[in-house]
């Protein structure tokens, strides 16, 4: 699997972001997918994950009720609406798979990465 994420950009403090990742291959749909950021001088922190049935999401603490993750097997497509944003959220952002159908806030539980899209915001 192939992963591509874009979306990132730059947006003042209680604007939104939309990040999309997107997938080859036709295993998408069995697939876990996750978000995951990184910022300068600190480690990679799971965002927020969706099974391969998009009934199950799973979200970090500082990003509920904020940011939502969803998926289309048929575009082969990961979202993440962020609402809200804080400075705090500034990162770059990464989509990963996981070949196991069920999420995983680990990120060493995925075995592909996509590049990452950076997103900062200001005050």
């Amino acid at each position: 699997v192939q992963l591509q994420a874009s979306g990132g950009g730059l947006v003042q403090a209680g604007g939104s972001l939309r990040l999309f990742c997107a997938a080859s291959g036709r295993t998408f749909s069995s697939y876990a997918m996750g978000w995951f950021r990184q910022a300068p001088g600190k480690e990679r922190q799971f965002v927020a994950g969706i099974g391969w049935t998009d009934s199950i999401t799973h979200y970090a603490d500082a990003v509920k009720g904020r940011f939502t993750i969803s998926r289309d097997n048929a575009k082969v497509t990961l979202y993440l609406q962020m609402n809200s944003l804080k400075v705090e959220d500034t990162a770059v952002y990464y989509c990963a798979a996981r070949s196991r159908g069920t999420v995983s806030s680990s990120p060493e539980n995925y075995d592909y990465w996509g590049q990452g899209t950076l997103v900062t915001v200001s005050s």
